[in-house]
């Protein structure tokens, strides 16, 4: 469910919603929503200041502590680094 909400934001934000991809990862440290989208849109995805970000991170910590899944990690991964 988390992970479909945080696709749906993210499709609303950028210029290519066919390649937003987001995961959910499991390691010891905890559950990780990891975004995935165009390198063109990654800009677009962090904002000034990594502000559309901290706000993604904000929006996903209140709907995550509502379901039950509190702390959950939001990271945009970039595609080109892995």
């Amino acid at each position: 469910m988390l992970e479909e909400a945080l696709e749906h934001l993210v499709k609303g934000i950028v210029d290519h919603p066919d390649d937003v991809r987001v995961d959910l990862v499991d390691n010891r440290r905890g559950q990780r929503l990891e975004i995935r989208v165009h390198p063109e849109d990654l800009g677009r995805v962090i904002g000034r200041n990594g502000r559309t970000a901290k706000a993604l991170r904000q929006v996903m910590s209140g709907v995550g502590g509502s379901a039950g899944a509190s702390g959950i990690r939001v990271d945009v991964v970039d595609v080109d680094r892995r």
